[in-house]
């Protein structure tokens, strides 16, 4: 499920090495390989690793689960001796240093490598081009930004974490075709059908958190699971934003999985019987005491190792997100019907004129069953993605 490339009108696309056909078809299939770990790598990047010696490939690699052996680990290990004179694809940098596990570098240099082609440079401070400078230093040829925008689009959440100190904030929203989310007595379920239902889950799955308002925690009960996905590895923690602490002990969603309730209050008292139920509480006050400071919110969540957050809140929340320039992706479910009155996307101030209109740049559009699923970027804090030191 590999997001469409950057749209050219918000980042426009690096300038991609000289490089043949063959390169191209091989680092599209370290990008394939690192999509498997899609589900399971987080708090790491998804990578991908492909070795070819005389035209054939001969090791297949990709990262799969935080502390276990990178991608370029596992292609060697299937390459065995003729990794030494082979090309090397890989989506993302070559590590540098020792981590959980050493450097992946140094292995590379061990093994023979003649060159190495790098997708995009790895924005970990601890990296951020020393790997690729460990490999020229060595005498292997390296090239720079085959498929940059394809692997950045795969790891845009570590990426934002790495760059920016805060994750990447996709807000998810079912909607009929002219944008209710609810008729006016709250009625939701179902506006879109089954198969938009479980497209949504796996966007679920990919994300390192889940995250909702009280409005929505109240009226909708949600569990916030992943369902219908097979995913090894812990399930996304559940954030839910409760400025005054209203969130009931007996909510489903506290049948499994770690939760983190945010408040904007010290408020001990009413915070011990969610506390009771396994839940972890963080006050985060805006300066006037009554809201959740959401940008906190999120620098917490970078610090915690969160890479993409994917949100499913109601009009309020999601309006506090796109107003304060937090939200970076729309993921909208449109079903081929019409409501009329009811519940909106987004609850924001009215504009005086159309210059002050917030805009968007389309990325995806896909029909899901008898819905249309549209993937949207807020450019405004886009800059980051394009902060690339070691491109060529």
């Amino acid at each position: 499920m590999a997001r469409a490339p950057l749209n050219p009108t918000e980042a426009p696309r690096m300038p991609e090495p000289q490089c043949s056909a063959a390169d191209h078809a091989h680092m599209a299939e370290a990008l394939r390989l690192a999509e498997r770990g899609l589900f399971t790598t987080m708090p790491n990047p998804r990578v991908g690793c492909v070795i070819v010696r005389e035209g054939q490939v001969v090791g297949r690699g990709w990262h799969e689960r935080a502390g276990e052996a990178h991608a370029e680990i596992h292609a060697l290990r299937e390459a065995a001796d003729l990794a030494r004179g082979a090309t090397v694809y890989v989506s993302l940098e070559p590590c540098s240093h020792y981590g959980r596990t050493p450097p992946c570098a140094e292995a590379l240099i061990a093994a023979g490598a003649r060159r190495v082609v790098v997708a995009m440079t790895d924005p970990n401070p601890l990296v951020a081009g020393r790997g690729i400078a460990r490999l020229r230093a060595a005498g292997i040829a390296v090239s720079v930004g085959l498929l940059r925008e394809e692997a950045l689009a795969l790891n845009v959440g570590f990426v934002a974490r790495m760059r920016r100190g805060r994750p990447w904030l996709r807000l998810k929203i079912a909607a009929s075709l002219d944008g209710r989310t609810a008729l006016a007595n709250g009625e939701s379920q179902w506006i879109t059908g089954a198969e938009a239902r479980a497209d949504g889950h796996r966007w679920r799955a990919r994300a390192c958190a889940i995250l909702t308002g009280i409005g929505t925690a109240r009226r909708d009960d949600p569990r916030l699971t992943v369902r219908g996905v097979a995913v090894e590895r812990k399930p996304p923690l559940k954030v839910i934003v409760d400025p005054r602490l209203e969130l009931s002990p007996t909510a489903r969603l506290f049948d499994g999985g770690p939760v983190l309730v945010v408040s904007a209050r010290e408020d001990a008292e009413r915070a011990l019987p969610l506390q009771e139920k396994g839940a972890e509480w963080i006050a985060l006050p805006e300066a006037d005491g009554t809201r959740v400071d959401l940008a906190a919110l999120l620098r917490e969540l970078g610090r915690r190792e969160i890479n993409e957050v994917h949100g499913e809140a109601g009009a309020g929340l999601n309006g506090a997100f796109l107003a304060s320039g937090l939200a970076d992706e729309l993921l909208l479910y449109l079903a081929p019907c019409l409501l009329g009155s009811g519940q909106g996307m987004f609850r924001l101030p009215e504009l005086d004129h159309l210059d002050a209109r917030h805009p968007l740049a389309f990325r995806e559009v896909t029909q899901i069953g008898a819905d249309l699923r549209i993937l949207a970027s807020c450019p405004a804090d886009g800059d980051f993605m394009n902060d690339d030191p070691a491109t060529g």
